[in-house]
């Protein structure tokens, strides 16, 4: 337990530590974040905030990681390749923010070499799953043993998580803050398991996104950028994997998932009927076009994630698995 409080308090330290000048480097080479046209009249002040802000995360989740696995002596397999897949969705989404700074734009990688990138990552957690033969999927009494099946399982969750985390970062903080109770949940639901390595992660991952959020509040002086909210949905859905705990990810990442739901049932009610849900998807900017402001959202949706969290963790503490 100490040691993962330390891991957690390293983390949180060097977040702080890169951020400063991590954000004035970026600034002086003008790298800022283009807008949607949709909401360009609610986010224009944001147009030339620095973005990319996801490589200082993800450096304090490696660097505050490392130090305390090596401390902890607990470097296993699992921990590497939870690692390895959270570095390999950063470049995703590095490449991806990179092209959208070069070509001026809100568009980056095309849809479908984003997703190619996303499920090839994928495959590293879903093989070794298989070859470690921990391919059934648990639920409070509910168990699917999901065979050679489980890779398109974890394909679906990755992909989903990653995407998902990215449409929730849409406001000031909302996404950072989402993830750092999301994270705290598996953190305490690994060292439940015994997990510590895993454990020693996920309490990282969220001081990270704590120590990212006190540049990423309103208003927000760098945005994470795919390079973040790619990455740390991969790692959250790989963490939960790697974890045997994958159903459980459903209440803990309630608001990722709503933000996600949102965009589908738009997309299809328009396709099928012409008319929209929503006044605009993911649902945030619902929210903020019905006249609640960006921190009251962000507030809210927080509270709901917090809600669902705890609720997950103590079900999961008496369900005994």
């Amino acid at each position: 337990m100490i040691m993962i409080s330390v891991a957690g308090l390293i983390a949180l330290v060097l977040c702080l530590l890169f951020g400063i000048p991590y954000i004035d480097f970026m600034k002086k080479k003008a790298y800022s974040q283009y807008i949607r046209e949709e909401v360009a009249s609610m986010h224009a002040y944001k147009e030339k905030t620095p973005t990319t802000g996801g490589v200082f995360i993800i450096a304090s989740i490696i660097l505050g990681s490392l130090a305390a696995l090596f401390m902890a002596q607990k470097a296993t397999t699992s921990a590497l390749i939870v690692l390895m897949t959270l570095i390999f969705y950063c470049f995703t989404g590095f490449e991806d923010d990179i092209k959208k700074i070069k070509a001026q734009h809100n568009l980056g990688l095309s849809a479908r070499a984003k997703l190619m990138l996303q499920i090839a990552v994928a495959m590293l957690p879903a093989f070794y799953i298989i070859f470690s033969g921990q391919t059934a999927v648990t639920f409070l009494n509910f168990s699917l043993d999901l065979g050679w099946f489980y890779p398109i399982f974890v394909v679906f969750m990755m992909v989903g998580a990653s995407n998902a985390t990215n449409l929730t970062d849409g406001l000031d903080g909302l996404c950072a803050s989402s993830s750092v109770i999301a994270f705290l949940a598996c953190a305490i639901i690994c060292y439940l398991n015994n997990n510590i390595d895993l454990a020693i992660i996920s309490i990282t991952a969220s001081a990270s996104c704590l120590g990212f959020l006190y540049f990423n509040k309103k208003p927000a002086k760098i945005f994470m950028g795919d390079t973040g909210s790619l990455a740390l949905g991969g790692l959250l859905a790989t963490i939960a994997i790697m974890g045997k705990f994958e159903l459980w990810l459903i209440p803990i990442a309630i608001i990722f998932i709503c933000e996600t739901l949102s965009v589908m049932i738009q997309v299809t009610s328009f396709k099928l009927t012409g008319k929209r849900v929503f006044k605009m998807s993911p649902i945030h900017h619902h929210f903020e076009l019905s006249g609640w402001s960006e921190n009251k959202i962000v507030v809210v949706f927080t509270l709901i994630t917090l809600i669902f969290a705890i609720g997950a963790v103590v079900l999961y503490y008496f369900s005994g698995q």
